[in-house]
């Protein structure tokens, strides 16, 4: 179970942060950023900054490059896990929420060979609050309460510790914060 943290970050990065849990099936991170809302939403719908959002570094590169544009839209990416059976692995996203710019969420699964998808039950989304003009909350959720048992029997959820979150937060605060505006 993860335990709620609060921390303020330097001055300069004008971010506050926390992570906290809902339940055991999510983990949710919340960091405030000195960036608007739609920068932050482009950031995201973008699968080419992906990787450097990652806090896992699992993320390598995407399959697919464009614009995340609306729910169901697919979209790969290349990963890679140490504990993964192929070390390199490619992972296929459908979106599942697109409210530009206030959520973005997408299913991960796998595509098999004869491009059937397949999904686990475990979903990342984010929502954004604009704060003013030139800030906005961002909460980041990794929700795994639809992952069927059979799943669960040989997968640990969820599957990085509670700083990864937080960490992807603050890499894309950083991306946003030197992304043009929007």
């Amino acid at each position: 179970m993860f335990v709620t943290t609060t921390a303020a970050t330097s001055a300069r990065d004008a971010m506050t942060r926390s992570v906290h849990t809902t339940n055991q099936d999510n983990v949710s991170a919340t960091l405030n950023v000195a960036v608007p809302v739609a920068r932050v939403f482009a950031v995201l719908a973008d699968p080419t900054t992906h990787s450097a959002i990652d806090g896992t570094g699992w993320v390598q590169e995407p399959a697919d490059r464009a614009p995340l544009t609306e729910v169901g839209q697919v979209f790969r990416m290349d990963m890679y896990h140490a504990g993964h059976p192929d070390g390199d692995y490619r992972v296929a996203n459908k979106g599942a929420a697109l409210d530009a710019p206030r959520a973005i969420g997408w299913l991960t699964g796998t595509e098999k060979d004869d491009g059937r998808l397949e999904f686990g039950g475990w979903i990342w989304r984010y929502d954004l609050a604009p704060i003013g003009p030139s800030e906005t909350e961002v909460t980041l959720t990794y929700d795994w309460s639809a992952v069927p048992q059979s799943i669960r029997e040989y997968l640990q959820f969820p599957p990085f510790g509670p700083e990864h979150l937080i960490n992807s937060l603050r890499h894309l605060a950083e991306l946003a914060t030197a992304t043009p505006r929007v």
